[in-house]
Parts: structure tokens; sequence; C-alpha cells
């Protein structure tokens, strides 16, 4: 393992939905699971549905680079081919963006492509890509 993993429990309101939207859609394999709850490997990390239908969906937006971006999110950083590639899936699947995929901070450090979209419980994603790695951390 060259880097941490994370691992996030997140809610959903139905483990069908999930492996739908996590495993086929996202590509995400699945690991163990209950009646509760579900894991999937997440680009190499853990991300665990857990059923709570009253805690999904997200409630609150914060401004940046002229877009309102839903406060609690998570994702993954790909590269610019696999982001693409993303994209295009999603995209064909009819998937509503929160934010179209896009290139946010343009010409400025950090410049990266992103896009937001919400899984079927309501809880967002955000994926982006750098076209220069070092850029993910940039001031």
């Amino acid at each position: 393992m060259d880097i941490p993993r994370f691992h996030l429990a997140f809610p959903v309101r139905d483990l069908a939905e999930a492996r739908a939207f996590y495993g086929e859609l996202l590509g995400c394999p699945e690991g163990r699971s209950s009646d509760e709850w579900v894991d999937f490997d997440f680009y190499g990390h853990q991300i665990v549905a857990h059923l709570s239908p009253a805690e999904v969906g997200h409630r609150a937006t914060s401004p940046v680079d002229g877009e309102d971006v839903p406060v609690r999110h998570f994702g993954a950083i790909l590269t610019l081919p696999a982001w693409d590639a993303l994209a295009e899936r999603l995209k064909a699947a009819g998937t509503r963006f929160v934010i179209e995929p896009q290139v946010r901070f343009k010409g400025q450090p950090g410049e990266q492509a992103t896009m937001f979209f919400l899984d079927p419980c309501g809880n967002a994603l955000e994926f982006k890509a750098f076209a220069d790695d070092a850029m993910v951390f940039a001031k």
C-alpha cells in the first residue's frame, strides 16, 4: 500500500439502490455485507453504505469558484482519461449533475476537472482530475 486508504461510512435508504449505483454504475466491487450495510472498493478505498434513511441527502451548499458546492460530499481524484470516461458513462446513463463536468480554477493553482452528482439517496459525490498532479495541494 503506497498511501493510506481512507474508510468512509455514509447513509443510504436502500441497499439495492446502493449496489446498483456504486457497484454497477461506478464499477466499485462489493466487499463484505450484511442486511444493514455493504462495503465497496471505491478506487482502492473502503466505503460502507449503511441503512439509515433518516440521514440521507445533502442539505447545504458553499460557493466555490462561482458554483454552489454541496458541503457534505466525497469522491475520488482520477487521472484525466479516467475522469473523462466516467463523465461520459454518467452522461450516457442519464445522470443529473449538481455541477456539470467542467474545469474549475482555470489558469490558477489547483486547476482541476470536476463534476458533482448525487447517488439515488441524495449523497453528493465529486470526482476530479488534475492535468498536473502537483496541483492537488497547490496554494
